[in-house]
C-alpha cells in the first residue's frame, strides 16, 4: 500500500440535491492528486463552478487570486464545459493556471442537481441519481415537491 498524502478539498457549489456525481468529484480529484502532486488544501469544483469565476459581481478578482495563487484549484471536467477555454480567457487564471489541475471524468456521468430537482417536483424516480439516505431526507420533509416550491 503506498503512503498516504495528507489532502484536504475544499469543494464549493449548491449540491442542491447532493447526487452521487457530487461526491464522484471527491474521488477522482484524490485520485488524480495522489499521482501528481503533494497537496495541503486545494478548492475542488466542477468546471461550471471554474466558468463562474467570469460571472460579473459573483466572485470578487482578490478573491479568486487568493484561492489559485494561495491553494490551487482541482476541476473536475463535465460535459458542455471548456475549463481550458475558460482559463484562457482569464489573464488572472492564465497567470496562474500552473496551480489550476485539470481532472477529465473518465466515465461521462450527466447528474445534475437542477434536473434531479425537476424530476422530484414532477414525482418522478430518482433512485440511483443520488444515494437512498438523500432521496429519504428530501421525502421526510417534503422538499423539492410543486407544493414546496410555491412557497
Amino acid at each position: 500500500m503506498k503512503s498516504r498524502i495528507p489532502l484536504v478539498l475544499l469543494a464549493c457549489g449548491s449540491f442542491n440535491p447532493i447526487t452521487n456525481m457530487h461526491m464522484r468529484l471527491f474521488e477522482l480529484a484524490r485520485d488524480h492528486l495522489h499521482q501528481t502532486v503533494s497537496p495541503e488544501l486545494k478548492l475542488l469544483c466542477g468546471a461550471d463552478i471554474l466558468k463562474t469565476f467570469s460571472t460579473p459581481n459573483l466572485w470578487k478578482e482578490e478573491h479568486i487570486k487568493e484561492i489559485v495563487e494561495k491553494f490551487g484549484l482541482v476541476c473536475i471536467s463535465r460535459a458542455g464545459s471548456d475549463p481550458v477555454q475558460y482559463i484562457s480567457e482569464s489573464n488572472l487564471l492564465t497567470r496562474f493556471q500552473h496551480n489550476i489541475h485539470l481532472v477529465t471524468e473518465w466515465i461521462q456521468n450527466e447528474i445534475s442537481a437542477t434536473h434531479v430537482r425537476h424530476a422530484l417536483r414532477k414525482g418522478l424516480s430518482v433512485k440511483y441519481l443520488i444515494p437512498d439516505s438523500v432521496i429519504s431526507y428530501i421525502k421526510h420533509n417534503h422538499i423539492y415537491t410543486e407544493e414546496s416550491e410555491r412557497v
